[in-house]
């Protein structure tokens, strides 16, 4: 028996290991296999150079579980080790400067296994004592046992197995006994081993007989060994890739598209991505890009690897070329990545592009799924914009598509400003905004329908790049304008549009009765316009200021503009002065004339005296300005606001008799879906008794 310590420089390595490697014990079983694994394959390379010339016989790695004994014990029938390579790879451990190590890596320690040859020793982190017998493929090797309690002491002795391999039998401690559930066990190989290089068993299957769950003769197999991402594209067909996708994620529906990424130089990646089918504008699911090093699984967050907006797309990657640090759960952001990720993204444009110019209306059967992907990555990648124009895609509420090219040609001789602005109409919501999309169609304008998660904070990226400063070469600017963000004659305002003809007393005595009845709102503002929109048009309609929505939906989605977030919405009123009902309240107006006009003379008089003061003191500094002039000015504007009460309660008691103005301000809400509670009970019976009369 040989008895020795294990080389390091530091009394006891393995409490370090515990402790550093905590956080991601669970990888034990994957260092286990994958060297299990690596064993085999190396003998059958050693087979086909013809420097093993036996049968190979089953190859299978082997895992086993004794939940009374308390041991894992994972079997190979690999190339083994004699007692001087365990000396070799086992007993000298390539670690030095524990204190200066812990220091360097206190913050990212859990990435030790690996990057120091630890991945043996990742079996500590939940064993007690982890025993190896071992024998080599070479002719007349004499199999061994080592053994090791977690302590630098070790031993070596001579032991009995009748084949080449090896069998780590790991002890589980008593804090870890959570790794002898059978069930637990099967999820992490799973996990990790489900597509490693080499059949991995886990005890046998099982069948229902008599009443209950038996072992069958059958290996309960838990990996494939040729995953599909390893075969040439060639040989494969539609319903392998489907196939393989259920493989991965059981419960999803069938993707839209699927790319085969296969290349060797200069680096080597293979894998295959799949753009998911996603139910709801909110089901935004990471972490479902497996990553694999030569088929071992690695990690599921590739945010290193793949640019950010296609971590929303599922499937596979392996490579392993790329810089794995220490556990191989941490990807080191290094030149070759960027590579990889630029790599990746052309790919991806490349095929979406092939996609739509083979097919372009089942492109645009799926573009309503795939859009976010493509949104987000105009959002998020400055160069992607690029690639994604040929093959990004414009709908209208008719339901057309059209590329981005296409629906410039169509609206650019109908929807200029009179300034030359190309101005892009969007609803978000068919039927909620439907009036404001028929009031744009009866103009003759075209509509876009933006009811995408992404849609509208893209839209902002879209005004720049089509703009001429964006570098599309268009003759003039362009905006986007949501349809109900102003009245038609104002979205895209021209030369010809209607004058309103009413005197400037009339039209705001007019604001000020409907101002008075607005509901009063702490998280809505409201505004009132008078406008002439003609005889046919709506007598009132509610619009919102199309910069200050976009502001406050960009607020969710940008850090640093939560302010927006928290102001109230700002809307306004806009009342058609040309519509007869609107008529008919100025006319009913016309009964205050008698009340009005003592307190508008008035008013006026205090007015006119109020410019004359202004005009006395403009020129004056504020030092030379009398007590007795500040006192007339202030008594002056005391006696301006007297008469402005005095002729605003005039109004507001007009209009909360008027019938006619509560109805029509509660049908814009209504419109607007804004009209609930009480006041929608108010409206109903008011409808009724109107219809009665």
């Amino acid at each position: 028996m040989q008895k020795g310590n294990i080389g390091v420089t530091t009394e006891n390595i393995f409490p370090v290991i515990k402790k550093f490697l905590y956080s991601d014990h669970e990888i034990f079983l994957r260092e286990m296999v994958s060297n299990a694994v690596d064993a085999t394959q190396k003998l059958k390379t050693l087979a086909q150079q013809g420097e093993y010339k036996e049968e190979l016989g089953d190859l299978t790695v082997r895992i086993s579980l004794d939940a009374d004994k308390g041991t894992i014990t994972i079997s190979d029938h690999g190339i083994g080790m004699t007692a001087e390579e365990i000396d070799k790879y086992i007993n000298q451990i390539a670690f030095s400067g524990v204190t200066d190590f812990l220091e360097k890596y206190k913050d990212t320690a859990n990435n030790i296994i690996g990057h120091f040859g630890l991945g043996f020793y990742s079996s500590f982190m939940v064993s007690k004592k982890v025993e190896i017998v071992t024998k080599s493929y070479r002719e007349g090797a004499q199999a061994v046992r080592w053994s090791c309690d977690g302590s630098p002491a070790y031993e070596i002795d001579d032991a009995e197995r009748e084949d080449h391999g090896s069998d780590i039998i790991l002890h589980i401690d008593d804090d870890c006994k959570e790794y002898l559930d059978k069930y637990k066990l099967e999820q992490l190989l799973q996990k990790y081993c489900k597509f490693m290089a080499v059949p991995v068993a886990f005890g046998k299957k099982t069948e229902w007989k008599d009443g209950k769950q038996v072992d069958t003769d059958e290996d309960n197999v838990i990996n494939s060994v040729e995953p599909l991402w390893t075969k040439a594209p060639s040989t494969l067909k539609d319903e392998d890739y489907k196939s393989f996708y259920r493989t991965l994620y059981p419960m999803s529906d069938e993707p839209l598209f699927w790319i085969h990424l296969n290349v060797d130089y200069p680096f080597n990646l293979t894998g295959i991505l799949y753009f998911p089918k996603i139910k709801s504008n909110i089901e935004l699911q990471r972490n479902k890009i497996q990553l694999y090093c030569n088929q071992v699984f690695v990690t599921d967050q590739v945010e290193g690897i793949v640019p950010e907006f296609l971590t929303l797309l599922h499937g596979v990657i392996d490579s392993p070329d790329i810089p794995l640090n220490v556990s191989r759960s941490y990807l080191q952001s290094d030149r070759e990545v960027k590579k990889i990720s630029t790599y990746i993204t052309k790919k991806v444009a490349d095929r979406l592009k092939a996609i739509f110019n083979e097919d372009r209306k089942q492109y645009e059967q799926k573009w309503d799924d795939l859009k976010l992907f493509i949104n987000y990555g105009i959002l998020s990648e400055p160069d992607f914009y690029d690639r994604a124009k040929d093959f990004s895609l414009m709908k209208d509420t008719e339901g057309k598509y059209f590329t981005f090219e296409e629906y410039k040609k169509l609206i650019e001789a109908s929807q200029k400003d009179k300034n030359g602005t190309l101005v892009y109409l969007y609803a978000t919501d068919k039927d909620e905004q439907y009036s404001y999309i028929k009031a744009a169609q009866d103009k003759g304008y075209s509509v876009l329908l933006m009811d995408g998660q992404l849609d509208v904070p893209t839209l902002q990226t879209l005004e720049q790049k089509f703009s001429p400063q964006g570098g599309e070469g268009t003759d003039g600017t362009c905006r986007f304008t949501r349809v109900d963000s102003d009245i038609i004659e104002r979205l895209i305002d021209k030369d010809d549009a209607p004058k309103n003809t009413l005197a400037d007393a009339e039209r705001d005595n007019l604001s000020a009765v409907f101002s008075s009845q607005m509901p009063k709102d702490d998280k809505a503002n409201y505004m009132v316009q008078v406008d002439a929109l003609g005889p046919d048009a709506r007598p009132v309609v509610i619009t919102q200021n199309e910069w200050m929505r976009r502001m406050k939906e960009m607020s969710r989605y940008q850090q640093g503009m939560s302010f927006y977030g928290q102001m109230p919405d700002s809307y306004n009123l806009v009342l058609n002065s040309d519509h007869r009902l609107l008529k008919g309240i100025l006319t009913d107006m016309g009964t205050l004339a008698d009340e009005l006009k003592p307190i508008e003379s008035e008013l006026k008089g205090q007015e006119a005296r109020m410019a004359a003061l202004q005009q006395q003191t403009e020129k004056k500094k504020p030092e030379d300005i009398t007590q007795e002039e500040k006192d007339d000015k202030a008594s002056t504007q005391k006696a301006i606001d007297e008469q402005k009460a005095k002729k605003q309660e005039v109004l507001t008691q007009f209009a909360a008799k008027n019938d006619v103005v509560h109805q029509l301000i509660d049908l814009a809400l209504l419109q607007n879906g804004m009209l609930k509670g009480e006041a929608l009970d108010r409206f109903l019976k008011r409808s009724v008794d109107m219809i009665a009369k």
